[in-house]
């Protein structure tokens, strides 16, 4: 045989069997299946997590569980708020005495609103969902009820904030304080608070205030000159220490113990949820941490 034809048989038998085997490689590597993504454990009572996007369960730990939910009860208030007809977000409204002593009564978290002065909705938003302003939510609780006592038009409010749950078919959320600070009934699970976070978030306004890490009103006094408050910082630490969250509320309580809405975003994924009843602020954090880490992993 020529040798030259015999090397280049050999040659082209060698490149086969490579190709071949390169093939075979790819589609052994192609067909290993992907590692399971390991589920956290978490200290909070309760944890949920759900595609926002399409509201597919992440996670689940007493999803359905009641629980006690502090002030991410106020993510219904805004959203109460937001929902009204015809909202004008630049009107005004006069700081009342009663506002001021309900938070000193029940030594309640406050945006330190100064009785007399005139403020807008937008500012009372910014001081409700950042300082966690129980100040701010009767002030918002008082303009949106409706009748003519302060006490009828709170217990309106929060007949709208129950109507609001019932919209979005949530069976296991009642709602008796238009703050958190409850008196037996207010209450609401992992999953329903994740829903009626996913459904403010749908609003442009409340998604700007509760993104925002830090916001300073300039108010109106009663003799009519201008008052810059003290800035409102955001108690939702993971705004500076998880890339790409978005909101949304914090919560505490001796029953509550330490709660937080979460949302954070990566490129089109966005992954929302809540952690109930933690064991202390940085474990909320932690918690929420583990959880959104978890649901972009399983979203891939």
């Amino acid at each position: 045989m020529n040798t030259g034809i015999q090397a280049f048989r050999l040659r082209r038998t060698a490149a086969v069997a490579m190709t071949t085997g390169a093939v075979l490689a790819a589609g052994a590597f192609a067909a290993a299946p992907a590692q399971a993504v390991a589920t956290p454990s978490v200290a909070a009572k309760g944890g949920y997590a759900m595609n926002n996007a399409n509201g597919a369960s992440l996670y689940t730990k007493n999803a359905d569980t009641r629980l006690s939910t502090g002030s991410t009860t106020k993510i219904m208030t805004a959203k109460v708020v937001l929902a009204q007809r015809n909202l004008n977000l630049d009107t005004k409204v006069t700081v009342q005495k009663a506002y001021s002593d309900y938070v000193v009564k029940n030594n309640a978290s406050q945006a330190h609103l100064i009785v007399g002065d005139k403020v807008t909705v937008r500012q009372l938003l910014y001081g409700l969902m950042l300082p966690s302003g129980c100040d701010a939510a009767y002030a918002l609780a008082d303009k949106f009820g409706t009748g003519s006592t302060q006490a009828a038009r709170v217990k309106s409010f929060i007949g709208k904030m129950n109507s609001a749950a019932a919209e979005l078919k949530l069976k296991n959320t009642h709602f008796d304080s238009f703050d958190g600070i409850g008196n037996g009934k207010n209450y609401s699970t992992p999953r329903d608070l994740t829903k009626i976070a996913s459904s403010a978030m749908a609003n442009a306004n409340f998604r700007a205030v509760v993104k925002t890490k830090s916001y300073t009103a300039k108010t109106i006094t009663k003799t009519g000159s201008t008052r810059t408050m003290a800035a409102w910082t955001n108690t939702n630490t993971l705004l500076s220490s998880y890339k790409g969250t978005i909101g949304v509320k914090t919560g505490s309580g001796p029953e509550a113990k330490y709660c937080l809405v979460f949302a954070a975003t990566r490129g089109n994924k966005t992954v929302i949820g809540t952690v109930l009843a933690s064991t202390s602020v940085n474990q909320r954090g932690t918690d929420a941490t583990k959880l959104l880490n978890y649901g972009f992993a399983r979203l891939g």
